[in-house]
């Protein structure tokens, strides 16, 4: 076995060369060897034990991206206001975020955006940020290194790709763009034209054409020929956006397949001591994820729904007003998945999460009334409820099934405040101990959609009555 040179006695070590004697030189070359041979080795065994998590899911071939070493962070949850922040935003007929610009008055706001701006432009390490819909865990999308922080810093698989945020118009076509001399009005496709006056900036994401060459990573893509995108609309994210000039891959803020965070702390409970920066912008107003549409095929798809609902999509008309919803299938699990939230279990707490479709709160003993109740017998149960189950009554069938703690949450009746409290609710009751977690579902309709597809990915089991 050979010896690194840092162990060998310091005389042999540091053989002098100046010898004339043959046999001198041929040794001091010999000691020479060992230690580059042993330098390569040790080199070598770090590269190839470095941690790579292979997916659990069959057929996948690709991994989970892990940090080749064990960076911790000293996680700073970095307070901003928006009322530091003024927008200049551009004159009609230009949409107003053509080319913004922005005005931070000298404050805690302006040192903390500063701060993650040279993060995000300097290092290599992502920064997580308030978004309208759930905080995002950005990084510039151009460099390949700093998205590979992203998905280790959530571990994530590397076939799950990602959404660029943009704090302009300005900012995507400097993405489309393939030459100088390129006519902007060319760039965006012209279907994308009416969502981008209506939604944008918004809880809306767009499939573009990746162009070629593109200065976005292959790991944001991964490796597929199209690209997503949004502008979104709150505030401090618009300001990370401009102030630093990156445009950020970013997708939530969590460890993958957690709930999505609404709070900073979230993130801190997830990814404290994985990133640097938590920009804490208080509560997500909407509270899930954005809606990701598809206008490059005939009719248009909406991929995932979201913030926007297929309603308000409908509204735009033309050739929107035939938008189709992708329902999932066998095919979503095999391959790369067009957009986030497609292919993989997402949204769930620790607890075994029971959703119920169409169920009344009387009905919850007669169904569980079988060998399956003892599931629920001196479990602490959480519920939440939305627009039918009364308190007294969930409360009332869940001890009569032996449950021996029960934590009731409402999350009110309309579909805005649903989606706002879903994710922080569902880690609330997590965090509290439950053992199970009782949900009334909803209806499809509006923000409905978009609630019941995150709900049936967080469920363990859906109990549904016709």
């Amino acid at each position: 076995m050979s010896t690194p040179a840092s162990r060998l006695p310091k005389k042999l070590a540091k053989s002098s060369t100046r010898s004339t004697d043959p046999h001198s030189l041929r040794f001091s070359l010999f000691l020479r060897t060992i230690a580059t041979l042993a330098t390569t080795r040790l080199r070598l065994s770090r590269l190839l034990s470095a941690p790579i998590l292979r997916s659990k899911h069959k057929g996948a071939g690709f991994r989970t991206m892990t940090s080749s070493a064990d960076v911790k962070f000293t996680t700073q949850i970095m307070p901003l206001r928006q009322s530091d922040i003024t927008f200049n935003l551009s004159a009609a007929p230009l949409h107003p975020y053509d080319s913004p610009t922005l005005t931070i008055r000298p404050s805690e706001t302006k040192d903390a955006l500063d701060q993650a701006s040279h993060y995000l432009n300097e290092t290599t390490q992502p920064v997580a940020f308030p978004t309208e819909t759930v905080y995002g865990l950005g990084a510039d999308a151009r460099k390949t290194e700093s998205v590979r922080s992203i998905y280790a810093a959530k571990k994530r698989p590397a076939d799950n790709p990602l959404i660029v945020h943009i704090g302009s118009l300005t900012q995507l076509r400097h993405l489309l763009r393939t030459s100088p001399t390129q006519n902007d009005k060319d760039l965006i496709p012209a279907i994308y034209h009416p969502l981008i006056n209506k939604f944008w900036p918004g809880a809306l994401t767009i499939v573009l054409p990746l162009p070629k060459p593109s200065p976005i990573s292959t790991l944001v893509t991964a490796g597929q020929s199209t690209f997503a995108v949004r502008l979104p609309s709150h505030p401090l994210a618009l300001a990370l956006l401009l102030h630093s000039d990156c445009p950020l891959a970013a997708p939530s803020a969590n460890a993958s397949t957690r709930p999505s965070p609404t709070l900073a702390s979230h993130v801190h409970t997830d990814l404290g001591s994985r990133i640097p920066f938590i920009l804490d912008g208080g509560a997500s107003n909407v509270g899930v994820e954005s809606t990701v549409v598809n206008g490059l095929v005939s009719p248009p798809v909406v991929l995932r729904p979201g913030g926007v609902s297929v309603e308000e999509i409908k509204t735009v008309g033309g050739v929107w007003g035939d938008v189709v919803v992708h329902r999932p299938g066998r095919k979503d699990l095999e391959g790369v998945p067009q957009a986030p939230g497609m292919k993989y279990r997402h949204y769930s707490p620790s607890a075994r999460v029971v959703l119920f479709e169409n169920v009344p709160v009387t009905d919850i003993v007669r169904i569980l009334d079988t060998p399956a109740k003892e599931n629920v017998k001196n479990k602490k149960v959480g519920v939440m409820r939305t627009r039918t189950w009364s308190a007294p009554g969930a409360e009332t069938a869940l001890r009569e099934l032996g449950a021996s703690e029960v934590l009731d949450r409402s999350l009110g009746t309309d579909g805005e405040d649903i989606s706002r409290g879903l994710f922080a609710v569902l880690r609330e009751l997590d965090g509290e101990g439950c053992d199970m977690i009782f949900v009334e579902g909803v209806g499809e309709e509006d923000e409905g959609l978009a609630i019941m597809n995150r709900l049936r990915k967080a469920a363990s089991e859906t109990v549904v009555q016709a």
